[in-house]
């Protein structure tokens, strides 16, 4: 069993070298150093830092069961598995040591969570979600760093100075004599950490011109821009209809998300 301790909260990882592994300790680690980033940020926005805490559970539950869900949705090919599988076979529907968590299903998740949480707490959840918007980037920055170990989430073949080795037993069905590739995980990681500083930039910057929300729209603009983008370099995208539906979905949120944050901020001509 492994420990970690943090600000007086413990988290226990029973077995993880053998359930969890190295990526859901970065995942704990990563949204450990997310909350204690709100912490601040709650603070220095005039809330009660320590709700911080006490929400934290609460959305790594439901980020987790959504980041799931959204997998179970939409495996890659390279797993060999469809969503029918996990409907006539429960328990490996909820066996997440063996991989598989998909982040717009956790972002959904989470946001969901936050939600009835702010109803319930007589919080308003606009404000809160532009808490934890820099800080969901910072733990997506560090959460990233699992699927090096896991030997996953790596892109095209490349001979770039900065590729990364990926042993045959990881390699995907037509690449089996390629040995180095697009470390894809470290370019999202790079990109999280960029937005989750820009998001605390304009945050400062642009605080007499930002509404309650707009933090949170920004992340859903830059966010799901770079995953799009990225996504170009992808080998094994999940595949719905036709369609890369994390691409797609990606697209439309980013597009939805810009139209709704010009729609705040236009002026109105009086008539």
């Amino acid at each position: 069993m492994i420990t970690i301790q943090f600000d007086g909260i413990h988290f226990f990882l029973f077995g993880a070298d053998r359930v969890l592994g190295f990526y859901g300790i970065l995942i704990v680690i990563g949204a450990v150093l997310g909350a204690r980033l709100a912490t601040r940020e709650a603070k220095w926005r005039g809330h009660n830092p320590e709700i911080v805490w006490d929400l934290l559970i609460y959305l790594m539950i439901g980020g987790i069961i959504g980041a799931r869900l959204w997998h179970i949705l939409t495996p890659s090919p390279s797993t060999g598995i469809t969503p029918a599988w996990y409907f006539t076979h429960p328990l490996d529907a909820i066996a997440v040591w063996k991989g598989g968590l998909g982040i717009p299903g956790a972002v959904i998740g989470g946001a969901i969570v936050l939600y009835f949480y702010s109803r319930k707490m007589g919080l308003v959840f606009s404000e809160w979600a532009d808490i934890i918007a820099p800080c969901l980037a910072l733990g997506q920055a560090v959460g990233r760093w699992g699927n090096y170990f896991n030997q996953e989430l790596y892109g095209a073949p490349t001979n770039l100075p900065w590729k990364i080795f990926i042993e045959p037993a990881h390699r995907l069905t037509g690449y089996m004599n390629v040995e180095y590739y697009h470390p894809l995980f470290l370019y999202e990681s790079i990109w999280n950490f960029a937005n989750m500083l820009f998001l605390l930039w304009i945050s400062r910057r642009l605080v007499d011109r930002l509404k309650s929300g707009d933090i949170f729209l920004v992340y859903l603009i830059t966010y799901p821009v770079g995953r799009f983008l990225l996504d170009f370099l992808r080998l094994d995208a999940s595949m719905v209809g036709g369609l890369n539906i994390n691409q797609t979905v990606m697209a439309v949120v980013a597009l939805c998300s810009t139209g709704a944050l010009y729609l705040r901020h236009r002026k109105v001509n009086p008539s």
